[in-house]
């Protein structure tokens, strides 16, 4: 019987399978271990925005006390990342030399700001944000400098910028997409949340790109394509991310952009498995936690339950933040096409937007700017697919109109 697993990584995902493997109604373990990087054990990175803004304080982040390690007897390496995989030894060496047998081994490496290339990103006071230690540098950086730069208009990048305005820097956003948050949002709700934070004291410059970050060891300034210097202290890179897959790739596992994984989130080893933004479904790799906890749950049973037929299937996953203050949701499709019809919803009193996109009579996509209560029901109609036919005069209006009218 196998009855030794390894854990490589102890983020949020990593936390979320050991709690879904303690909830098995059988464990096949004697041991689980977990060898993590950071010198901390799993919290809450959702929070590190707030912590960032001096809204949460970093105790709030913890997602389990120690007790609870000790009562499910798993333990815990901190501290002391993975490096190598010997696959023929079925055994994982440590960066302090450390090494640990496994029976199946689990890859949770997440993944890291990608690089973006660009002469100068090795200057002091060039930071990402992905972690708590990254988290903690800024907030360090904000007490002795004035002026930020943030790299990337999606919604890392503009927590970033809006925790280190609300800690009084002067903020610049720089955003190579049209508009803002393109992965979530429409044009027209883009542009509204440009405008709203805007007026909340941040600079925001779409369509544009750094050339060049400038300076003599500590960084001074960022040069734009169109020669543009714009004077800094400290630029924060939140353009995109790139999978932790080197470990994988290096121990002769099948990788592309993340570790490749079929269905049961098995790699090109049967006995190593990989999940969260490390590893990569056919052409789809996963940038936000909630495909990650989907796929724990299904891991939790391939690894405990050796005749289940759960599968990781890819879902629409919806998208509800808040930036500033400012309620936003989407589902789905946040562009129309030439197949799909639009339904539009706009106050401008208020700075509320919605728009909905329907094809052949069912729900496609939701973009709320402004007010999202309705749209978690938005998001099951997307989900379900079921036809609105009865209801579609009343959509825009939202779930109580909708029920009505059905």
């Amino acid at each position: 019987m196998t009855n030794k697993l390894v854990i490589c990584g102890h983020g949020m995902v990593a936390q979320r399978l050991l709690e879904q493997l303690c909830a098995q109604p059988s464990m096949p373990y004697s041991r689980v271990v977990v060898l993590s990087g950071e010198p901390s054990p799993a919290y809450n990175r959702i929070l590190l925005s707030s912590m960032l803004a001096g809204d949460a304080g970093e105790s709030s982040l913890t997602l389990q006390g120690e007790d609870w390690f000790q009562r499910n007897g798993i333990e815990r390496r901190q501290g002391d990342p993975v490096v190598r995989i010997d696959r023929d030894a079925q055994q994982v060496v440590t960066a302090s030399g450390h090494s640990e047998h496994y029976d199946h081994l689990v890859i949770a490496t997440g993944s890291r700001s990608a690089s973006l290339g660009l002469p100068g990103e090795d200057l002091k006071g060039v930071v990402g944000f992905r972690d708590l230690r990254d988290t903690r540098t800024l907030i360090d950086l904000s007490q002795r400098y004035r002026r930020a730069v943030v790299v990337g208009g999606g919604f890392l990048g503009l927590e970033a910028a809006e925790g280190l305005r609300c800690r009084g820097m002067a903020v610049t956003v720089l955003h190579r997409g049209s508009h803002l948050l393109n992965r979530q949002l429409d044009k027209v709700g883009g542009n509204l949340l440009k405008e709203a934070l805007i007026e909340r004291g941040l600079t925001v410059r779409t369509s544009t790109s750094p050339m060049a970050l400038l300076g003599n060891q500590q960084l001074r300034a960022v040069q734009l394509a169109d020669e543009t210097l714009i004077s800094t202290d400290l630029v924060v890179i939140a353009a995109g991310i790139t999978p932790n897959a080197e470990i994988g790739r290096e121990a002769g596992l099948d990788c592309d952009r993340g570790i490749l994984v079929n269905n049961r989130l098995q790699t090109s080893d049967p006995k190593i498995f990989a999940l969260g933004e490390c590893c990569q479904l056919g052409r789809e790799t996963f940038g936000l936690v909630e495909p990650g906890y989907e796929q724990a749950a299904v891991l939790a049973e391939v690894l405990c339950q050796t005749n289940t037929t759960a599968q990781y299937q890819p879902s629409v996953i919806a998208t509800r933040l808040k930036i500033s203050g400012i309620p936003i949701f989407s589902s789905g499709q946040t562009e129309p096409d030439e197949h799909t019809e639009s339904v539009v919803w706009q106050d401008y009193e208020t700075n509320r937007y919605c728009r909905l996109m329907i094809r052949d009579q069912k729900l496609t996509g939701a973009v709320l700017f402004g007010e999202t209560s309705d749209g978690p029901w938005y998001h099951e109609r997307i989900r379900l697919a079921d036809d609105i036919t009865e209801y579609r005069a009343s959509l825009a209006f939202g779930k109580d109109y909708c029920n009505a009218a059905a």
